[in-house]
């Protein structure tokens, strides 16, 4: 099965490159498509010397204006080719290394959509209060669609390709999540988790959501849920 890394990158000078090194050595067989949301902070220009030179395996999309990451899937998902999608964001949080296991189980169950679950082993991969918020959240979808998932904003969502793309996704900002978790279970997918890696990092380090996408989120499962 070939699978499309669907990766956002903002102000992501740090860590984009090593990030993508670390998807290029995982063996399977998968295409790359890059995303940048109109950056400020050199990333776009160091994607521009770097990337994208005699590797038929990478794409890259660029932005003329920030949009926001659901706005970034949203172009990335027009150029994928593959059997199953999934979104890497651009920083150090997650290991790539996972997709084996994620692709492993959705061929060994014959299943749509498998999630990689941050708290199926331990919370502590994450602050408390980022646990707290995710968990608030995650309980929500649980009672609004009668799931029982543990990481419903997990970024390891591997979904099959024709299914992600009949989502005919709305959203611009981090409200991309639970999106796709709703739509998912009001048509009926089976959402199974597997735990995976995550080093959750801190504000000072980068990390871009904050308590108003939370809300978001809480508006956007409400909406998706009493909606035809």
């Amino acid at each position: 099965m070939k699978i499309s890394v669907l990766m956002p990158i903002y102000n992501e000078e740090n860590t984009v490159l090593d990030v993508i090194e670390e998807v290029k050595r995982i063996e399977v067989d998968k295409e790359i498509i890059l995303v940048d949301d109109c950056s400020t902070d050199g990333t776009r220009e160091l994607l521009q010397k770097k990337i994208g030179y005699g590797d038929n395996n990478i794409k890259v999309i660029y932005h003329a204006k920030n949009e926001g990451k659901g706005k970034t899937i949203r172009s990335a998902l027009e150029q994928t080719e593959s059997d199953f999608c999934i979104i890497q964001d651009a920083d150090l949080e997650y290991d790539p290394g996972d997709y084996k296991a994620l692709l492993a189980h959705a061929g060994d169950n014959d299943l749509k959509v498998v999630y990689g679950s941050r708290f199926l082993k331990t919370w502590k991969s994450t602050s408390l209060p980022h646990f707290v918020v995710n968990k608030f959240l995650t309980i929500l979808t649980n009672i609004l669609f009668g799931s029982s998932l543990t990481d419903m904003e997990t970024c390891y969502k591997l979904v099959d390709t024709k299914v992600m793309k009949s989502l005919d996704l709305k959203a611009n900002r981090f409200e991309l999540e639970p999106e796709i978790t709703a739509k998912l279970l009001k048509q009926g997918y089976d959402i199974q988790e597997i735990p995976v890696s995550y080093k959750g990092r801190s504000y000072h380090e980068g990390k871009k959501i904050g308590w108003r996408d939370g809300i978001e989120a809480v508006i956007t499962l409400f909406k998706l849920r009493f909606s035809l």
